[in-house]
């Protein structure tokens, strides 16, 4: 078993000589494990989550020891850095598009705060691709699975000229969905995606150069969600939608079906488009490494979303945009000092980002129903005069206007009396909202980020070093946003509107605020529209001080306490104002604005080789996160909390034995208790273990390569992730129908190699046991006591050919 070498602190080091929690995956494991993107890692890696709830473009959450950012809003950015041959990759919906070659992958665990300091409160995945060779080769493969799955990709490296290598990666990956909508029998979850990567390395003497330039596209169909609980509001929602010829919600519940039911007009498009480039010169000055690596990235999606998930016509999101432009630049330097006992390094760190985006919220053809009906199901009976109940935009038959129900009130009628003007207000249909909406909230946000850090290794004796590290974090971010909607029933309820006096005498009677939120959701309120500004600034201190001792030249232990901080930010969702109409104080953008959050996390451990064919890793830790943060959905729209206080504590296990040269076992376990710790703002959910985060994980890989002849050898290869019960609910509480009993994902891999490698043929299965599990959970807007999941892929499985040469 050879060292493995990584770039975890900023310089080559074995793995096992880096005091630190971190998993690292081999080239050749990525491959027989084929995993294609960040969301494969996790069948290696127990103590690493990744989830992709309403979109794969905005909505992928990456979670390290249980902590991570459960938001697909922009404005939220991650808590688990994603870093791509040095450059930092602002969201982690960025980092979902088809791996190239790749050297490895390193999973930092823990707060990363000095030299991975930009947003890591929870850790880091270090991806380093495969860089151009000056000998020449190349890889071309091709997969052909059950959903059509076809997957195309190959790449090749020469030397150009003497110090001169360039290096060019391309690859095609589409699939057809494995969801499935009953009213218009359309497949969505689908995949289809394609990438290129071009490089090109300079090398002579003490001077590297590393160019990278980069573009992918994805145009997808993603994702759609399946009730769970229909809720009291389903059935009414079924009524109305098979008076379109429609399914509203299929019952009785089957989700391992995957079927679901939305508006056949309505469709979940998403289209991506990500590029960049990058550079990266390394000059030797001596006993001193000077680094400066240059970036730009330009990412930018376009959306659609059925967001009432039936197939009722109330409520979608066409032409949603987001659009990220990164501009970064790093310089470090790094040397040895006083015969190697001091390992110094120094630098800075430079972040110009634009985030724009583009929301769009629209009422559909049965929104007007919608709501009718559920006002005359809360007041059939209430008079005479409606024995089907009232409505408010006449959109059903049979159910007079809301207004006359307070007719008979006397300060109704005292003001009818003194103005008989007002008498139409409380006898005339309000307009109908169909087709008016959010119709484009632009948001603009601008932030500019410095940070200087020094990390420092001092090697007290050959076998006791302390490690020092510290970064000092700037951050500015400015806010621009224009909102404009169309929302003519709420606007005429608002004062100053045409019906201000009966949406006074509405909000005045309890029993009918329900209703006064489905015209005037935060969502959709018209009485945010307008242009607005804000701006806000913070510093913060982060490092780390670790202690590593060598008790023999196979045993290192050590012990460490690190400092991690993710910025503070806007929410960008008009749903986070206050309405005047519902007793707040109007829209200002502090009411959209979060503080940062900072991490404390202790950790120690020891990392073993007791002889070649084995290794074993333990780590405990222990981290408090304050002013952790929360996007939550509060009823009517999604808010931001802050808990006072998460909890993330556990034990991780890893192994590697490999008992031949064609034998390979990785092991791995993780214990992980991770708690909200605020009775105020968390409520029923304190103390509850977080979502998504099992409390028991194990993963395990298997890969035999037997020799048959002396030119053909076999591969066997099974992977797996056992899941103990969690919930996925966005909320800690969890509801019976959206949790995951404890469940094991196994993957298997069986091949033959010819020609010492150089060709080969392989048949896959993914998810062996067509094990079914709830990836994500959530309340349905707008549906009372309403649940809806989004559900996992099924069992896939196909055939790969591939060459090296």
């Amino acid at each position: 078993m050879g060292d493995i070498v990584v770039t975890a602190q900023g310089r080559a080091q074995a793995a096992q000589d880096v005091p630190l929690a971190i998993a690292v995956i081999d080239p050749q494991l990525i491959r027989d494990a084929g995993i294609v993107d960040v969301r494969g890692l996790r069948q290696l890696t127990p103590s690493l989550q990744v989830t992709t709830g309403q979109s794969a473009a905005t909505g992928v959450v990456i979670t390290i020891r249980g902590v991570g950012t459960a938001s697909d809003n922009p404005g939220f950015e991650p808590a688990v850095g994603v870093f791509i041959d040095g450059v930092f990759r602002a969201r982690a919906g960025l980092t979902l598009t088809e791996f190239p070659e790749l050297e490895r992958v390193e999973v930092l665990r823990g707060p990363q705060g000095t030299l991975f300091g930009r947003n890591t409160s929870a850790g880091a995945l270090n991806i380093i691709t495969a860089s151009p060779k000056f000998d020449f080769g190349g890889y071309a493969e091709a997969s052909y699975g059950n959903a059509d799955e076809i997957e195309l990709k190959a790449g090749v490296t020469a030397p150009v000229a003497g110090h001169l290598a360039l290096r060019i990666d391309a690859g095609y990956h589409k699939r057809d969905g494995y969801s499935r909508d009953v009213n218009a029998d359309r497949r969505f979850n689908t995949l289809d995606r394609y990438f290129v990567r071009g490089q090109a390395l300079y090398e002579d003497g003490g001077l590297k150069v590393r160019l990278i330039g980069d573009y992918a596209k994805t145009d997808e169909q993603c994702c759609i969600a399946i009730h769970t609980e229909p809720g009291a509001t389903g059935p009414i929602i079924d009524a109305l939608a098979a008076l379109a010829g429609r399914e509203g919600i299929i019952t009785p519940v089957d989700i391992e079906k995957r079927r679901a039911s939305i508006t056949p007009e309505r469709d979940l498009m998403e289209k991506v488009k990500d590029w960049g480039f990058s550079g990266q010169v390394d000059l030797a000055l001596g006993d001193f490494n000077l680094t400066s690596i240059s970036a730009f990235r330009d990412w930018r999606a376009l959306r659609n979303q059925d967001i009432d998930f039936t197939g009722l016509d109330r409520t979608y999101r066409e032409g949603y945009r987001t659009a990220i432009r990164d501009i970064t630049q790093e310089v470090r330097l790094q040397g040895t000092v006083f015969d190697g006992t001091l390992d110094f390094m120094v630098g800075g760190f430079y972040l110009d980002e634009r985030l724009k985006l583009r929301d769009t919220i629209r009422f559909g053809a049965q929104a007007g129903q919608y709501v009718d009906a559920l006002l005359g199901a809360a007041t059939a009976g209430l008079s005479p005069l409606a024995p089907n109940g009232f409505s408010l935009y006449g959109s059903l038959p049979g159910r007079p206007f809301l207004g006359n129900a307070f007719l008979a009130d006397p300060q109704v009628q005292a003001l009818i009396a003194q103005n008989p003007a007002l008498l139409s207000q409380f006898t005339t249909f309000l307009p109908s909202p169909v087709g008016t909406g959010q119709y484009s909230d632009n948001f603009r946000v601008d932030t500019r980020a410095i940070g200087l850090f020094t990390h420092n290794i001092v090697n007290l004796t050959e076998a006791l070093s302390l490690t020092i590290g510290l970064r000092y974090n700037h951050e500015r971010k400015t806010i621009r946003a224009d909102l404009n909607g169309v929302n003519a029933p709420c606007t005429a309820l608002l004062p100053g509107g045409a019906s201000a006096v009966f949406g006074q005498v509405l909000a005045a009677n309890a029993r009918f605020e329900p209703i006064r939120l489905l015209v005037c959701n935060p969502t959709i309120n018209a009485e945010f529209d307008g242009d607005y500004a804000d701006r806000r600034s913070e510093s913060e201190l982060t490092g780390t001080a670790r202690v590593a001792y060598k008790l023999t030249p196979d045993v290192l232990m050590f012990a460490g306490y690190a400092h991690g901080y993710k910025s503070g930010g806007y929410n960008l969702d008009r749903g986070g104002f206050d309405s005047t109409y519902f007793g707040g104080d109007g829209a200002q953008l502090s009411d959209l604005s979060f503080g940062k959050e900072t991490a404390d996390s202790f950790e120690a451990g020891v990392k073993t080789n007791p002889s070649r064919t084995f290794q074993l890793n333990i780590t405990g830790f222990y981290q408090d996160f304050s002013g952790y943060q929360s996007l939550r959905f509060e009823g009517s729209s999604f808010v931001v909390r802050q808990f006072d206080k998460v909890i993330s504590k556990g034990i991780e296990l890893e192994s590697i034995i490999r008992p031949s040269t064609d034998v390979s076992v990785n092991l791995g376990y993780t214990y992980l208790h991770t708690v909200v710790d605020d009775p105020l703002r968390a409520g029923d959910d304190d103390g509850k273990q977080a979502t998504n985060q099992p409390r028991h994980v194990v993963t395990s890989a298997f890969t035999w390569t037997p020799p048959i002849t002396d030119t053909l050898s076999g591969l066997v290869h099974v992977d797996a992730r056992f899941n103990s019960d969690s919930n996925t609910l966005n909320a800690p509480g969890g509801i019976a129908s959206t949790t995951n009993d404890a469940y094991i994902l196994v993957n298997a891999r069986l091949g033959l190699d010819f020609d010492e490698g150089r060709f080969g043929i392989e048949a896959y299965v993914e998810n062996v046991f067509d094990v079914y599990y709830n990836i994500l959970g959530f309340p349905v807007p707008e549906q009372i006591g309403a649940y809806a999941v989004y559900p996992s892929p099924p069992r896939y499985y196909g055939v790969r050919l591939r060459t090296r040469f």
